[in-house]
């Protein structure tokens, strides 16, 4: 099987940089993107049941691996809401199918939302990972306009091996992530 294109430019180009921009002394020490979650809530499953099952199959679909149902770990009676029902959908991508999906996001998806003038980068969580909420699933190719009942959002995080925000949002920027005002 072919190695994907961004993992190979991460290899041949994005550790060189970043290697030299922080000054590490091994080629160990430069970030890397271990995972990508794609996470996508269904408040309205707790009526309907069919929903969960749509989700799986778009998220499926869009991240080209099984997404699995997420359930509830708490009872809340003002949401209607029981212990262990299932109430989200979520995939955790690592390896090749990682930067398959990174490299689809940022070079198709992306382009595709209206008036896009970046990603913001106030995602960070302080210990160097990232997460993008995505208005709406038809960005994704995969995904097709006409069998799409309901527009609905989801989240994807970018979990990192960087000890700080700014060796991530250097690390992603390098990788592609167009982010609004690109430091330098």
């Amino acid at each position: 099987m072919a190695v994907p294109r961004l993992k190979e430019r991460f290899v041949k180009e994005v550790v060189p940089s970043l290697k030299e921009k922080f000054q590490y002394k091994s080629i160990m020490q430069v970030p890397k993107i271990t995972k990508i979650v794609i996470n996508k809530g269904v408040g309205a499953a707790v009526s309907d049941k069919k929903l969960i099952d749509i989700a799986i199959e778009e998220i499926t679909q869009i991240a080209g691996q099984k997404a699995v149902a997420t359930i509830s770990k708490k009872a809340i009676s003002n949401f209607k809401l029981r212990e262990d029902m299932p109430i989200g959908v979520k995939v955790t991508l690592r390896g090749d199918k990682m930067y398959e999906f990174l490299d689809r996001l940022t070079t198709v998806s992306l382009a595709r939302v209206r008036d896009f003038k970046g990603i913001s980068e106030k995602g960070f969580d302080g210990r160097g990972n990232y997460t993008l909420g995505v208005k709406e699933q038809i960005i994704f190719p995969e995904i097709s306009i006409d069998k799409v009942s309901k527009i609905s959002g989801m989240d994807i995080t970018f979990v990192t091996t960087a000890g700080t925000d700014e060796e991530a949002y250097a690390l992603l920027a390098a990788v592609g992530m167009p982010f609004a005002n690109q430091k330098k």
